[in-house]
C-alpha cells in the first residue's frame, strides 16, 4: 500500500491528510514535533487571553485521527535522503515513504540584531511560543514589540489584558503602511495608541541589552533611544522553515520551489503552506503566502493529485482578514498601499474612528480592482463574484448593501460614501 508522509500537522498537512482519506485507502503518516495534534494556530491569542482552553484549540476530537486512520507521529525529523526516501529522525528513528509532502509552515524572522536570542526575547508562531509566553510574562512589567504586522498587533493585544505596558516600534509612517493605504494604516495606528500601547512610527530596533543574567532588560532604538523592558517580541514577519533542507538537492529560494501542481523538483515530493514558494507568481500574488486559507487550498489540490486527479493550484481573487483589537478588518481584490498607474483609491470614514472603506478602481476603465473594509463586515460571495464579472466602480458603489452583512449600516451613510467618493474623485 503506498505510503504518504506529510511533514507538519498545520492547516496545509491536515487538510491535505483528511481529503486524500476521504477519496483513498493509502497508508498516512503526520509527523509533527510542535505538538501531538493539530491546533487552529489562529487561536492561540485566545488561551494566553483567558478566553478559551488549550483543548478548546482542536478541531477534533483525539479519536479522530485512529478512527480515520491517520497515524500521528511526534519527532524531529533531521535529515531526508530523497534517493532512498527515508526521512532520519534526532533520536535515530527512521522511516520510509513513497511520496513525501513537505507541510513545514514557517518561523520568525530575525535580521541579525544584537541580544536577539536572549532570554525574554522571542516570537508569537508555535505552540512553544505561547508556552514560552506565559514563562516570559509571570513577572513581566515593560514588553516591547518590534515589527508592524498582524502578529505584533496580536501580541499588543495579548499583553494589554495582563496590564504589561507595551512599546510598539514601526518602521513605517503609520501601522502596517506596507500593506494598507496611508489613510487606513493611520486610523488602525490610532485605534492601536486607543489602547494604551505607546505606538511608535518611524522607529527602529538598533540592538537588545541583555541584564547581569544574559535576560533583556531593555532594547536601544536606532535613534539611540533606550527603552527598559523585560520582554522582546519578535514580530517582523515570518520565513519560511526550510532550514534543515538547505543542504539538499531540493530547490530552494526563500521557500521551497514548486510548480501549479505542487510538486517540488524532486520526483513524489511536494511542498504547500507557508514553506512553499511558487515558481511563477500568481498574478499579483507573493510567491510565499503564509496565509491560513491558502494554505487550507493548497491542502486540498494536493489530495486530488495524490488521489489521481492531478490538479493545478488555483487561489482565486485575494482575500484575507483580520482583527486589529476591536476593528475587524477585511480585504478583497488589490488595494495597494500607494496607487498604481492608472488606479485610484476613494476612502471614507466614519466620524468614530472605528468604520472605514477604500476602494480601489481603475480612472481609464472604472473597472472595480479591489475593496478593504474596517468594522463593516462583507459577504465573501457578492465580492468574489463582482471581481470575477469585473464590475466597474459604479455599479459596486450602487449595489455596496448587497455585499454588506448590515445593509442598515450602509444605507444610514449611502449619502456620505457617494459625497466622498465624489469628493476623492474632484480631488484627484
Amino acid at each position: 500500500m503506498e505510503h504518504i508522509v506529510i511533514i507538519g500537522n498545520g492547516i496545509s498537512g491536515i487538510t491535505t491528510a483528511r481529503h486524500i482519506r476521504k477519496r483513498s485507502n493509502k497508508k498516512i503518516t503526520i509527523i509533527s514535533s510542535e505538538s501531538e495534534h493539530f491546533f487552529s494556530r489562529t487561536a492561540l491569542m485566545y488561551v494566553y487571553m483567558g478566553h478559551m482552553k488549550w483543548d478548546h484549540l482542536k478541531p477534533y476530537e483525539d479519536g479522530f485521527w485512529e478512527k480515520n486512520r491517520i497515524n500521528l507521529k511526534t519527532g524531529w525529523v533531521d535529515q531526508i535522503d530523497f534517493q532512498q526516501k527515508t526521512l532520519h529522525f534526532k533520536n535515530g528513528e527512521e522511516l520510509n515513504y513513497d511520496k513525501l509532502v513537505l507541510a513545514t509552515g514557517s518561523i520568525p524572522n530575525k535580521f541579525g540584531w544584537e541580544g536577539e536570542d536572549l532570554k525574554g526575547v522571542q516570537g508569537l508562531v508555535s505552540k512553544q511560543d505561547l508556552e514560552l509566553l506565559e514563562e516570559n510574562t509571570k513577572t513581566c512589567k515593560k514588553a516591547v514589540i518590534i515589527g508592524g504586522g498582524l502578529i505584533g498587533v496580536e501580541l499588543a493585544e495579548m499583553l494589554r489584558t495582563r496590564n504589561i505596558e507595551v512599546t510598539f516600534l514601526v518602521r513605517e509612517k503609520a501601522f502596517w503602511h506596507s500593506v494598507l493605504p496611508f489613510e487606513d494604516a493611520k486610523m488602525i495606528a490610532e485605534h492601536i495608541k486607543s489602547h494604551e500601547v505607546d505606538l511608535r512610527e518611524e522607529t527602529e530596533l538598533d540592538k537588545i541589552i541583555p541584564d547581569e543574567n544574559g535576560k533583556v532588560k531593555a532594547i536601544v532604538t536606532k535613534t539611540g533611544e533606550q527603552i527598559d523592558c523585560q520582554l522582546v517580541g519578535l514580530c517582523a514577519g515570518v520565513r519560511p522553515n526550510v532550514d534543515f533542507l538547505k543542504n539538499t538537492d531540493l530547490a530552494i529560494h526563500k521557500g521551497i520551489l514548486v510548480n501549479r501542481y505542487l510538486e517540488t523538483n524532486i520526483p513524489d515530493v511536494y511542498a504547500i503552506g507557508d514553506c512553499a514558494e511558487q515558481e511563477e507568481a500568481i498574478g499579483h500574488r507573493k510567491p510565499v503566502e503564509a496565509v491560513w486559507y491558502t494554505g487550507r487550498m493548497m491542502g486540498e489540490t494536493l489530495a486530488l493529485s495524490l488521489t489521481g486527479e492531478k490538479s493545478t493550484y488555483n487561489p482565486g481573487n485575494w482575500f484575507n482578514s483580520a482583527k486589529f483589537f476591536d476593528i475587524e478588518y477585511q480585504t478583497y481584490g488589490w488595494v495597494w498601499p500607494k496607487p498604481r498607474e492608472n488606479e485610484q483609491h476613494f476612502h471614507w470614514q466614519h466620524e468614530n474612528g472605528t468604520k472605514a472603506i477604500t476602494i480601489s478602481f481603475d480612472k481609464k476603465t472604472n473597472l472595480f480592482l479591489g475593496i478593504n473594509t474596517f468594522g463593516i463586515r462583507m459577504r465573501h460571495e457578492v465580492i468574489d463574484r463582482w471581481l470575477n464579472e469585473k464590475r466597474e466602480i459604479s455599479y459596486v458603489l450602487v449595489n455596496l448593501k448587497l455585499a454588506n452583512f448590515d445593509p442598515e449600516f450602509y444605507t444610514k451613510h449611502e449619502a456620505a460614501i457617494f459625497l466622498s467618493f465624489k469628493n476623492n474623485l474632484q480631488n484627484a
